[in-house]
């Protein structure tokens, strides 16, 4: 693709994706979108403006000679985390942010947005290739806090007496779960991370070769069903499936099911975005910890794939699935049984390859490069996106990451095993 298409396609993505933020935030009334519901989640309204804010601080404030500034109070009340970019309003404090006000919010968002259009059409030839290139980043950045807010907005609905859908269900029968299959891979030196062409994160990066020794991965992700399984043979209870770190956990938090399940006369139930629903078990389990997809792996006889056999696995797996567009808003049921499937879309899959830099890793100068480097610590990667990510936004090459007791998110298991 040539530069003018680059710059074409670069800013055709960015409205859209600036116009996608909106919708999602329509459903929600101004006082459901200024609640900070969990100390991992923050509010809608946060999410519009910081990723407003990104745009008005990376781009158009350095390239942009003729933008005037919105507010400039706005620096502090919306930088997530970027040291060089200043001080912050801090983070378990953002919903104690009523002012600005939803409505002063969306107009900080219209500046921006004509600010956007403007050096992306009339001035775009003389937006230099770093600015594009961080146009790109924040097309990505904000398709991340895309899915934020709607993992975010099922906290806050999770908690509500009233249990609120985002959407309402549609009427579906349960499927009959499918028989697990394995899929046999060689083994060998394989190329892993991003070989150039097309955007990607730094930490999906260098290049490099691993060593992989003969393995097998299950065809699909886990279902409620084979979890509530684990649940009935005393998974909870017995300690040798747990790491110790899990099992002074789920003892300290009372775990005994998945986030949002919930048991009643007439057995298990969970909150989802389409309100309280039974739990069906044909569908993949979802929002579990690192903790607990390592004790089921344990209690299945199995284990979980690294990082680079599920990356090697998925070449030649289509990349689409059960993502954000398809509209279903939670994991759906396998559809067949042939070669792996839900590879991509429905639930994140936890790995057991921990998040830390490939060899030869450099963050990049400056405040994008605490984008990702500065996080390698204590966390674990997870692979192939979720039923709530932004179509188009993953890679076979995409590594997400969360600490090991984070299950907010969309966060499933696929097994695996040495060949």
């Amino acid at each position: 693709m040539d530069i003018p298409d680059f710059r074409q396609n670069t800013a055709t993505r960015l409205g859209q994706t600036r116009r996608i933020s909106l919708d999602i935030a329509e459903p929600l009334s101004a006082e459901e979108q200024v609640v900070q519901p969990s100390e991992d989640a923050s509010p809608t309204k946060w999410h519009l403006a910081h990723t407003t804010w990104f745009f008005e601080e990376v781009v158009l404030k350095p390239f942009d000679p003729g933008y005037r500034e919105y507010d400039p109070r706005f620096n502090y009340c919306f930088n997530s985390y970027y040291e060089a970019l200043g001080p912050r309003h801090p983070r378990l404090q953002r919903g104690l942010l009523t002012r600005p006000t939803h409505a002063e919010v969306l107009g900080y968002r219209a500046h921006v947005d004509e600010a956007l259009r403007r050096v992306t059409g009339d001035g775009a030839a003389a937006l230099p290739q770093a600015a594009w290139d961080l146009l790109e980043l924040g097309v990505n950045h904000e398709q991340q806090h895309q899915e934020l807010m709607m993992t975010d907005c099922l906290v806050l609905f999770a908690g509500n007496p009233l249990q609120p859908a985002y959407r309402p269900a549609a009427s579906e029968e349960p499927r009959e779960p499918l028989d697990v299959k394995w899929i046999a891979f060689d083994g060998g030196i394989s190329e892993v991370g991003h070989e150039g062409g097309g955007f990607s994160f730094d930490n999906e990066t260098p290049r490099h070769e691993c060593l992989l020794r003969p393995f097998r991965l299950a065809n699909r992700a886990v279902t409620n069903g084979e979890w509530l399984e684990f649940m009935n043979d005393g998974g909870y209870d017995t300690v040798a499936l747990w790491l110790s770190d899990g099992w002074s956990t789920i003892q300290r938090e009372g775990w005994r099911a998945p986030l949002y399940w919930e048991r009643g006369d007439d057995g298990w139930s969970q909150m989802t975005l389409r309100g309280l629903l039974p739990i069906d078990p044909s569908r993949p389990v979802s929002h579990i910890s690192f903790y607990e997809a390592d004790a089921f792996s344990r209690w299945a006889g199995k284990r979980l794939p690294t990082e680079f056999e599920w990356e090697v696995a998925s070449e030649g797996v289509a990349m689409d699935g059960n993502f954000l567009g398809h509209g279903a808003l939670q994991p759906c049921a396998v559809a067949n049984s042939e070669g792996l499937s839900q590879m991509f879309g429905d639930v994140w899959e936890w790995t057991a390859s921990p998040y830390v830099g490939y060899p030869g890793f450099k963050p990049a100068a400056g405040a994008v490069g605490e984008y990702n480097g500065k996080f390698m610590c204590n966390q674990f990667v997870l692979k192939g996106g979720s039923c709530i990510t932004p179509d188009g936004h993953v890679r076979r090459t995409y590594r997400n990451f969360f600490y090991p007791h984070q299950r907010w998110q969309f966060t499933g298991l696929r097994l695996a095993s040495d060949a």
